[in-house]
């Protein structure tokens, strides 16, 4: 049951509370990874679709993705249940979610393009439900501004230990399971779907949802372009999309870059990974951390110095040496870490602030932007960096033997592109005013005009007609 309480701005949540809420995220970085990096490939490879029907399957997908974010994150904001707004959609989600799964990673001997198409679309339903649902449902259980870092960093660290978990499976199980290879990828799958009725149940039972008190209007056109157009959004959007492509570029070329630059062994490049997402473990915490001494956005400014810093000192460790290249990784990962988290808690800022100027509350809609950012963002970055190494001669081709300039831009495409992205969107929050200060200010008027309509419920019944309370009006943001 949804709670009409929670704690207040400067109240804390217990730990336990946190992990039951975060344990979500261990399945749906599981997901995330498989879909993102192995499922191609078993498509490609393991069920014999060709490699461009499966890269066009994917993009159609994604397209078609972008835009039900939109529509379902407003179907959330409209939601009133006793039960609560977003834990609803959460727990509608995860059946969608577990049929999906098994669909995906179970195809038949036969299956064609269109059976890839079908279970995406709906996969990729199922995790825009849950995702935006989750991170919304973030949203209204902590609202005060150190504590959102808190949980968001919480989420983060949760959901990177699910990644590691996926990449030590190999180890975990002396090397029967193993993600990308074929045989694997149904054993995967039902791991995946024994973890989300447990997490979801964690979620649903031991993490209450406040039932905001608002008016009870329907949100017009206008509330939407408010959406749209408001400043803070707009500069979270914007540097969003850059700390997206940042890091995303290095997605597409790490193989190659690790391989073929560095001089690794393919079975090194993978290990490589681990310490990159598994600094998110670190990281996390202790940008969330920094985050409640310097504020949110001075924080995420921070991180993308530190960022780039930690990128170019990656670039001149030399050739072929392991622990080195490991500790850098961990190092690049461990500032990268803070985008995320820190993204996330300021747009559930900046809910509460067009929540004091519309009345209406339009968070699912608002993490639906973000969410769209960053799957744009990463569905471009191929567009980003081929182009360059086609420009520069660099072969891609199993055995290729590329020239000295062509390994040279290779080695600035991973270098140069990220920093500056990052760079770029970091510079977004020069002059941004939704500091903790001001959130303090926009949260203690919410309480107040809560409380206010709240007693206006109670004693309307109590009223005659006509001799009621006014309409209250939200307060618009000084």
């Amino acid at each position: 049951m949804a709670s009409n309480t929670a704690p207040s701005a400067a109240g804390r949540l217990s730990t336990p509370v946190i992990f039951a809420f975060a344990s979500a995220g261990v399945p749906g970085a599981m997901l995330a990874l498989i879909l993102g990096t192995y499922l191609p490939r078993f498509y490609a490879g393991h069920i014999g679709i060709s490699l461009l029907a499966v890269g066009g399957a994917v993009a159609m997908v994604r397209l078609i993705d972008l835009g039900f974010d939109l529509v379902i994150g407003g179907a959330m904001d409209r939601t009133r249940t006793r039960f609560g707004r977003y834990r609803v959609w959460y727990a509608l989600g995860i059946p969608l979610l577990i049929l999906s799964i098994y669909k995906i990673l179970n195809p038949p001997a036969d299956a064609g393009t269109g059976y890839l198409v079908l279970w995406l679309l709906v996969t990729y339903t199922g995790t825009s439900i849950t995702g935006l649902s989750h991170a919304a449902w973030a949203a209204a259980l902590a609202t005060g501004y150190n504590e959102r870092s808190r949980i968001y960093g919480w989420m983060q660290a949760v959901a990177v230990a699910g990644s590691v978990t996926l990449l030590l499976m190999p180890l975990l199980t002396h090397g029967a399971i193993q993600p990308g290879k074929g045989e694997s990828m149904q054993a995967i799958g039902y791991i995946i779907i024994c973890l989300i009725p447990f997490t979801a149940a964690a979620s649903i039972f031991f993490a209450p949802e406040k039932i905001t008190t608002e008016k009870p209007e329907h949100a017009t056109l206008k509330d939407y372009m408010q959406v749209f157009t408001q400043p803070s959004m707009v500069r979270l959007v914007i540097a969003d999309l850059f700390l997206v492509l940042g890091p995303g570029t290095t997605g597409p070329i790490y193989i190659f870059f690790f391989h073929d630059a560095k001089g690794f062994p393919i079975t090194q490049v993978s290990l490589l990974l681990i310490p990159y997402i598994g600094a998110g473990l670190f990281g996390a915490p202790f940008w969330a951390r920094i985050a409640q001494k310097l504020g949110k956005h001075r924080t995420l400014q921070v991180a993308t110095v530190c960022y780039a810093v930690a990128q170019t000192v990656l670039m001149a460790i030399p050739k072929g040496l392991f622990v080195p290249t490991a500790v850098g990784m961990f190092a690049v990962g461990f500032c990268a870490s803070a985008f995320v988290l820190l993204i996330r808690a300021m747009v559930a800022d900046v809910g509460d602030e067009l929540r004091l100027k519309t009345g209406k509350e339009q968070t699912g809609l608002l993490y639906a932007l973000v969410t769209m950012t960053q799957k744009f963002g990463s569905s471009i970055t191929v567009a980003i960096v081929f182009p360059v190494l086609a420009f520069v001669g660099y072969n891609a081709k199993d055995g290729a033997i590329n020239t000295e300039t062509a390994i040279r831009g290779l080695e600035m495409c991973y270098l140069f592109a990220p920093i500056a992205l990052v760079l770029v969107g970091g510079a977004c929050f020069f002059g941004y005013k939704l500091d903790r200060d001001r959130h303090a200010d926009i949260r203690s008027q919410l309480d107040a005009q809560a409380a206010t309509l709240t007693e206006a419920i109670e004693d309307e019944p109590l009223t005659t007609v006509g001799s009621g309370p006014s309409p209250i009006t939200p307060t618009r943001p000084t």
